[in-house]
């Protein structure tokens, strides 16, 4: 149950609830009979403590002058002497030190803020909402000070109550369903519409797959129309073979138990053993899960290989937890997942939130409950194997693909101005690749905004880009030493202007507004490298300008194949340029394939949507062709037409 955030209580009666329920906002209730007062004055050793909060929340309007009106009053109350005293007194204060040690409550405390309440300042628990209590008055008489109300606040967070509220919010994230706008993007066909219907129907809460849908569905109009059977093949497809959830109890560093939620989806595992990623994110959820892997689907049946699709992960946050304590949570995770996993089942591979130290922990925990090292699982390793480019593989597929589609355009890569998103591994490789065409890279981004350098990066550059991100710094001080950048808080890259685009942050990162600004801006080609990172509206907004997409799904299918080049022939010790080429050589045969579906149901090759359902419509065709032949398509017309030559594999084993 989650109480108000003004009053936060635990008690183990009836009728203690309903005391909590009358109490005021500035008590809380502990036990029966037994109330504990909160209240808390200004500091005395620095009234202008009052108006600035710890970490820059702006506290209310009202409060703020509610405040500014109570402090009128009282010094309309004293005596002029006294009045001309205390402003002498606040004179001499030493503003250099009451600067100091807020920047270090700033830094210690970031779970502090500082509002106002009846009139006076209080500094409040950012999880609970609530504020220290008053202590006695200790020997120097400055009961309100700093020290005073920080150790106040300091009690609270160790306190039951504030365990009790953290551990409500946390769960409040799994029991409280967020209702998301789901957008229904209008189609042709009824009969498309219809699988649309049947789906929101099953799953209306999971925006985020229903979203993916929507554009395959969207895609195979044309494919759905000229041939009816493929229904009941979409409606088998749309249905995971395998969800899996599970909880991840861990301990951290301080003995204190916590449980996260794991998930793993095999999607379809017809063209062969399932491959994906595993993403450690707060907002992970099973809409993503399935999202995710229902995409890696497609991208995998694009590839040079017969693989399935998967994807899972947790809602698990990395960021800020010691190694230890991400030791203990992969290895809790893999103890339930280990058993679902193997080279013939399924081999996980780094997404967001899991990189080279996660995936050593994941490998470990899984090679000793196993008890055995067969296959490994896709990611770049340091020390344990792994080939020379596969932590570069898909950046550099992404920037393979974008000279691939100029190429056909008689254009070329040299001298573009390109706005990447992102400042992840993937994101500082597409830097790296498009330093090396001659472009211009000019922008990467970061949870809080964005950096542009209008020089553009060249490799020193972003080999401090790579100190500042391992440093987890922010990338504002990339600007204190390269002065021709700056950093835009709370923006996007957007708006630069650009020739070509590479979104490489997350999903939904480009709305409509967004859309807008880069086709504004002059963008052309858009070159996916995260998955989905477009709302439907974004997509109607680039199609209607003539902006060149080439989806995830094929750009990144480098990932794919530099995991199983590195899984089934890592013996080999190719040098990095045997290996690009080979790289090249797969993003050139998924840039044809794309094409030629798409010119076989009739969209124009200079079609802006031309490479989007190509690519969906090869990956559907392979892989309703490989389920048809494993007995998965069942439809009337054929049962009745010639069911012992559609039988023929009846007795074959399937894998569910």
């Amino acid at each position: 149950m989650l109480l108000p955030s003004g009053a936060l209580g635990m008690t183990s009666t009836m009728d203690d609830m309903n005391l909590i329920q009358q109490a005021p906002s500035h008590h809380i209730v502990v036990r029966e009979l037994e109330e504990i007062d909160l209240e808390i004055g200004t500091g005395d050793d620095d009234p202008t403590f009052a108006h600035n909060p710890l970490l820059g929340i702006q506290p209310q309007e009202s409060s703020t002058e509610e405040l500014s009106e109570n402090k009128q009053v009282m010094d309309s109350q004293l005596p002029n002497e006294e009045q001309d005293l205390s402003r002498t007194q606040s004179a001499k204060r030493k503003k250099k030190v009451v600067k100091r040690w807020r920047e270090e409550w700033a830094d210690t405390y970031k779970w502090a803020y500082v509002d106002v309440k009846d009139g006076t300042a209080r500094i409040f628990c950012s999880v609970c909402k609530e504020y220290g209590r008053k202590h006695r008055r200790n020997p120097y008489g400055n009961e309100g000070s700093r020290n005073m109300q920080m150790s106040a606040l300091e009690e609270h967070n160790n306190s039951l109550l504030h365990k009790e509220a953290l551990r409500l919010q946390q769960a409040s994230k799994e029991t409280i369903i967020v209702d998301k706008p789901i957008y229904v993007k209008a189609l042709m066909s009824k009969t498309a519409g219809s699988i649309v219907e049947a789906a929101l129907k099953r799953d209306p809460h999971e925006a985020e797959f229903m979203q993916s849908l929507q554009e395959v569905i969207h895609a195979l109009e044309r494919v759905i129309s000229k041939n009816s059977s493929y229904v009941n093949t979409m409606e088998r497809l749309l249905e995971p073979e395998r969800m899996i959830i599970f909880r991840v109890p861990w301990m951290d560093d301080k003995g204190e138990a916590h449980v996260n939620r794991g998930y793993r989806v095999h999607f379809n595992q017809s063209l062969g053993p399932c491959r994906g990623g595993l993403r450690f994110h707060p907002v992970m959820n099973l809409s993503i899960a399935k999202f995710l892997s229902f995409e890696q689907t497609l991208k995998n049946a694009l590839s040079p290989y017969r693989l399935g699709g998967s994807s899972g992960g947790s809602d698990f946050d990395p960021k800020d937890k010691s190694d230890s304590e991400i030791m203990r949570f992969c290895q809790s995770f893999m103890n339930e997942l280990y058993r679902y996993l193997g080279p013939d089942k399924d081999l996980p591979s780094e997404e967001m939130g899991v990189g080279t130290r996660e995936m050593g922990y994941l490998y470990g925990q899984y090679r000793h409950l196993a008890g055995h090292s067969q296959g490994s699982f896709t990611g770049p390793r340091v020390n344990w194997s792994g080939s020379s480019l596969r932590t570069e593989a898909t950046g550099y597929g992404l920037v393979f693909f974008a000279q691939l589609i100029l190429a056909d355009m008689n254009k070329e890569l040299k001298g573009l101005r390109c706005v990447v998103s992102g400042s992840g591994k993937i994101a500082m490789h597409v830097l790296e690749k498009l330093i090396a065409y001659g472009a211009l890279p000019i922008t990467v981004s970061d949870s809080k905004g964005y950096l542009v350098d209008e020089d553009g990066f060249d490799f020193i550059k972003i080999s401090f880009l790579r100190d500042i991100k391992a440093q987890l710094r922010s990338l504002r001080d990339y600007s204190k030493t390269y002065a021709r950048s700056k950093y835009y808080d709370d923006a996007k890259p957007w708006n630069e202007r650009c020739d070509v685009a590479f979104p490489c942050a997350s999903q939904n990162e480009i709305d409509q507004s967004d859309a807008i600004n880069l086709v504004n801006s002059g963008c052309r080609i858009l070159v996916e490298g995260s998955n989905m990172p477009c709302t439907p509206e974004a997509v109607d907004v680039l199609r209607r300008a003539n902006v060149l997409v080439a989806p995830s799904i094929a750009a990144g299918v480098c990932g794919v194949v530099a995991g199983e080049l590195e899984l089934k022939e890592c013996n080999l010790n190719w040098s990095p340029e045997d290996f690009e080429s080979k790289l090249q050589e797969a993003m050139k045969q998924t840039y044809q394939r794309a094409l030629k579906a798409a010119t076989d149901f009739g969209y124009q090759k200079e079609s802006p949507e031309a490479l989007v359902h190509g690519a969906v419509i090869s990956s559907f065709l392979t892989i309703a062709s490989s389920m048809a032949d494993q007995g998965f398509l069942c439809t009337t017309e054929r049962d009745a037409g010639n069911k012992n030559q559609w039988c023929r594999n009846k007795n074959q084993s399937v894998t569910r």
